[in-house]
């Protein structure tokens, strides 16, 4: 069976959001489009506690964009984002969240961020979605939303590093890009991985892999 994972489409991460990624919002429709064509749709969801190490806010001196080292990690620093219970964490009102049959929150711990929605950036801590997706008897994966470059990139790697066949849909992430070529170059390196980089034009409607 095949199952849509949607990866971080919160207030946030859109236009007028605190970490908001160009043209995130047009993804949306896109997306709602493709949850018909999955009989499972699970979501993961940014969810930092408001002391969480990698905001730019926590440390004295420092601005964001800035790399520090967090506990052994490199860690880039964000503006406080998708903190729990604020308006900025919640999904946007636009996506239908009825489509979801779990939802999988990350960051939880202040001392690792969390750009996979399998596994902290240390993958000490698991969210859980890997056994929930096998239970279901999931075989293949197709990755969407924000964003392209850190937790879209990071879910689809993570899926192929687990067993599971994997693909991202192009047309259904958007990319931070930090540096120009950020988004292309995050496509390399899944595709490099093993992940299929496809549209949402090619996605059939409810066939088994």
């Amino acid at each position: 069976m095949r199952a849509l994972i949607v990866v971080d489409i919160q207030n946030d991460f859109l236009p007028g959001g605190a970490l908001a990624v160009n043209e995130g919002h047009l993804i949306i429709p896109v997306v709602n489009g493709l949850m018909s064509k999955f009989e499972l749709v699970v979501a993961t969801q940014d969810w930092h506690p408001a002391n969480h190490q990698s905001f730019a806010s926590n440390h004295s001196e420092k601005e964001v964009g800035e790399v520090v080292d967090l506990y052994g990690l490199p860690q880039i620093l964000w503006p406080d984002h998708c903190v729990q219970h604020s308006r900025g964490a919640e999904f946007s009102d636009d996506l239908n969240t009825s489509a979801f049959s779990q939802v999988f929150q990350k960051g939880t711990d202040p001392r690792v961020d969390s750009y996979s929605g399998f596994f902290d950036n240390g993958r000490k801590n698991d969210t859980g979605m890997a056994d929930y997706l096998k239970t279901k008897k999931v075989s293949h994966v197709y990755v969407v939303g924000l964003a392209t470059d850190y937790c879209v990139k990071y879910t689809a790697l993570d899926a192929v590093s687990v067993g599971f066949k994997t693909s991202v849909v192009s047309d259904a992430t958007r990319a931070v890009n930090l540096q120009p070529e950020d988004y292309n170059t995050a496509l390399q390196d899944m595709s490099k991985a093993g992940v299929l980089i496809v549209e949402s034009k090619d996605i059939s409607p409810l066939s088994i892999d």
